[in-house]
């Protein structure tokens, strides 16, 4: 069990990950090049190929995601 002090935190800002662990997530995502953007100015990223693959392993039911047009 986790003592107080060791306890990692996930902030969740409004319906996001945020925090720390969001930002880690990003980082790593990007470059495991499962999500990326269509150019480097874009705001939002997508979900590549590879992302869907991989994270459909990890149990993510992407199914969940709205689709929309990038």
């Amino acid at each position: 069990m986790s003592t107080e002090s060791s306890i990692k935190p996930a902030k969740k800002c409004y319906e996001h990950l945020g925090g720390k662990l969001g930002e880690l997530l990003l980082e790593n995502f990007t470059d495991k090049k499962w999500i990326a953007k269509k150019s480097a100015s874009d705001k939002h990223f997508y979900i590549t190929e590879l992302g869907e693959k991989e994270l459909t392993k990890l149990g993510i039911d992407l199914s969940k995601i709205k689709s929309e047009a990038i």
